[in-house]
């Protein structure tokens, strides 16, 4: 058995597999993670348990599907084990610094197991104001265009020009970049981490950071775009593509017309990350315990960009861009790979990455996790991952929105599963010959295949219902009740 050794968890909100340098990607979206790989264990086919965040971190953080606790239940429930409490039993110091995802709080019971727990929702980030003349001419717009959509081709016609009206003579002058970004950009988060681990020297510690740069809207910081090499990108342009982007009044032909330069956002705020991540890492360095530390980074779920006709990441499907993301694993005095030909490609489910990573510390499993460990890191295992999502459930603080038909998903290395519960449809994919998920195979074909993912989803399902833990899932319940009474979180006796 090893001695305990700390433990730091990066998860990049949105980071898609194939937007990172160390899995083939052109664009420079992370060259220090590209460095780290060269010491690091690399997993290329890593696939979320669901999407979106919601949908993925039960997973990560406890080992569990996401559903099996009932479509309820949204986040950790409230006594439930989890990678953080399990290393606080065992007498680690623990924090988490998570930049400002609502679905990352106390109120989905994230903060359990953490003695440290920022979530950053309490950041004031710009946002302009609405004036009484942009009310009253919201008023006056939203009667005219009642008007106009009586008449399809009026309608359309109105809201084109009433966009562009509103992007280059109602606007008023374009904020810096910085000034209209969403969420708290990397260094904040990592300056608190670096600022924590600078009171924990001696003991064994788990730090959990959650970035947020590569989340739409797309405002990444002017430095990331000129590391990029994206000097042209003005800040008035980065607000005109977001405000575009988030239409819901034109055709995917019509939002292609700007998807690379969007996606040039994107990669700047994974750019920033992976500068952020470098600084972190160095810091440690300098501290004199890097060679003690173990380092995971990995992604939550990934992000679309039109490639089946949707943007961002909402729970209507589980194609490949949304579920595949990367995942690296620095173990100290580890076999790293000698080159990226190493890579481990077998299916890696994120359900098993917190018994992993227990295991590559020395802190036993427990019992009640639904992943397996996959230490030796260097061996290649081949299981499929099951994916789950409750299908349009865009707001969970909704208790009504989570009770959609779900889709199921099963992935093996060359063939994926999907049925949708709702629709009745089922699905299945050679991501051998398809890899973009375009053509699923007639219901005839790959019989054999078909019947062994459908005994899997089968089993999967009833496993969820016969497992369910029915007084976790109540305390959660009750959770959500006190939070809709009192808009607080709850202290729900466990």
């Amino acid at each position: 058995m090893i001695a305990p050794r700390p433990l730091i968890l990066i998860t990049i909100d949105c980071l898609r597999a194939d937007h990172v340098g160390f899995l083939g990607y052109g664009r420079p979206t992370t060259p220090f993670l590209d460095s780290l790989a060269a010491e690091s264990f690399v997993f290329s086919n890593v696939i979320a348990a669901g999407a979106p965040t919601y949908y993925s971190f039960p997973a990560i953080m406890a080992s569990r599907a996401p559903l099996a606790l009932g479509r309820e239940v949204i986040g950790v429930a409230p006594g439930e084990t989890t990678l953080a409490s399990t290393l606080q039993e065992a007498g680690y110091a623990t924090a988490a610094f998570v930049a400002g995802n609502p679905y990352l709080s106390p109120r989905f019971g994230y903060d359990a197991g953490f003695d440290t727990f920022r979530d950053f929702l309490d950041c004031e980030l710009s946002e302009p104001l609405a004036t009484t003349d942009a009310t009253t001419r919201r008023r006056w717009n939203a009667r005219i265009a009642n008007a106009c959509h009586k008449v399809k081709s009026v309608g359309a016609l109105y809201d084109e020009l009433y966009f562009q009206y509103c992007q280059k003579v109602a606007s008023p002058p374009a904020l810096s970049l910085d000034e209209m970004r969403r969420f708290p950009s990397a260094p904040v988060i990592v300056e608190h981490a670096c600022e924590w681990l600078s009171g924990v020297a001696g003991k064994p510690f788990f730090l959990w950071l959650h970035l947020m740069d590569p989340h739409s809207p797309y405002y990444p910081p002017r430095q990331a775009l000129d590391l990029m090499g994206d000097h042209d990108v003005t800040d008035s342009r980065a607000r005109y593509l977001n405000s575009f982007w988030n239409r819901g009044d034109i055709d995917v032909g019509r939002l292609k017309r700007h998807r690379e330069e969007i996606v040039r956002l994107y990669d700047a705020g994974i750019r920033w990350a992976d500068e952020q991540v470098g600084t972190l890492v160095n810091a440690i360095r300098r501290s004199g315990i890097w060679d003690e530390c173990v380092l995971a980074v990995t992604a939550d779920h990934g992000e679309e960009f039109l490639e089946h006709g949707g943007r961002f990441h909402a729970p209507s499907k589980i194609t490949e861009e949304l579920i595949r993301v990367p995942l690296l694993i620095r173990v100290p005095g580890g076999m790293a790979p000698s080159s990226l030909k190493a890579i481990n490609s077998s299916v890696f489910s994120l359900v098993h990455l917190a018994p992993t990573l227990l295991d590559t510390v020395g802190i036993a499993i427990p019992s009640g996790f639904m992943g397996h460990s996959h230490c030796p890191l260097d061996q290649h295992r081949e299981r499929a991952a099951v994916i789950e999502c409750v299908s349009g459930c865009t707001n969970p603080f909704h208790a009504s929105d989570r009770l959609g038909p779900r889709i199921v998903g099963i992935r093996e290395q060359r063939y994926k599963l999907v049925m949708d519960f709702g629709s009745g449809c089922e699905q299945l994919f050679d991501l051998e010959k398809d890899p973009g998920e375009i053509d699923p195979l007639p219901p005839d074909a790959e019989k054999t295949v078909r019947r062994r993912l459908l005994d899997q989803a089968r089993l999967h399902v009833t496993n969820s219902l016969r497992g369910h833990d029915s007084e976790q899932s109540m305390r959660a319940r009750l959770r959500d009740l006190h939070f809709e009474c009192t808009g607080l979180p709850a202290a729900v006796p466990v």
